[in-house]
């Protein structure tokens, strides 16, 4: 199973070859079976969650959390602002989920659509999850309506049907050597001169 979301496979030609056998095979009529090329909507919303970096930002968010409740929003760290630091976390984690995105791509995702849902969708989840940059404007009820409405509104995006390319079979096929017919030699015509000598 892909990690990232997977571009699904046209199955209703009879005439096309996948590309990539280990995508799947043909049966008895010559339609192509796949194996576990669509990813169904629950499937969609729960790759497009970026989960390694939002454990990432989870344990630094800790950390900014806890220099907040001990000094307050005022605090200092390394002569910055706390403030600042988790504006600039937030920034950071934001543009690492396209990048990680991209780093574990394989053939046949949809990583660029996977890569533009899962960072749209990244604030959404550091504001549920309690960001330290939004201490100010945090609310647990806007950040459950938000949450869900972005979950279920990821699911319905899904990557356009790839259709695959048709294999051009050679036209001319070298016959085989043992099938090979010899024709018959044809008897050489010979021209008989009838007509005798010309007067001399």
């Amino acid at each position: 199973m892909s990690r990232l979301v997977r571009i699904p496979v046209s199955q209703s030609s009879s005439a096309i070859e996948l590309d990539d056998p280990s995508q799947g095979s043909f049966n008895r009529n010559g339609r192509s079976t796949l194996a576990a090329a669509d990813d169904g909507y629950l499937d969609r919303v729960a790759k497009y969650v970026p989960g390694e970096v939002l454990a990432f930002f989870i344990v630094i968010n800790a950390i900014l959390n806890q220099v907040v409740q001990t000094s307050g929003t005022g605090a200092a760290m390394a002569g910055l602002p706390v403030m600042a630091v988790a504006v600039i976390m937030l920034i950071v984690c934001t543009v690492l989920v396209p990048l990680f995105v991209w780093y574990v791509r394989q053939e046949g995702d949809a990583w660029v659509i996977n890569a533009v849902v899962s960072t749209v969708a990244f604030p959404f989840w550091a504001y549920a999850l309690g960001a330290t940059a939004f201490a100010g404007h945090w609310d647990g009820n806007l950040a459950a309506i938000m949450l869900a409405t972005v979950t279920v509104v990821s699911g319905l995006v899904s990557p356009q049907i790839r259709v695959p390319e048709r294999r051009e079979q050679s036209a001319t096929i070298a016959p085989s050597p043992s099938l090979t017919t010899v024709a018959p030699a044809r008897p050489e015509r010979r021209h008989l001169d009838l007509v005798g000598p010309g007067p001399t």
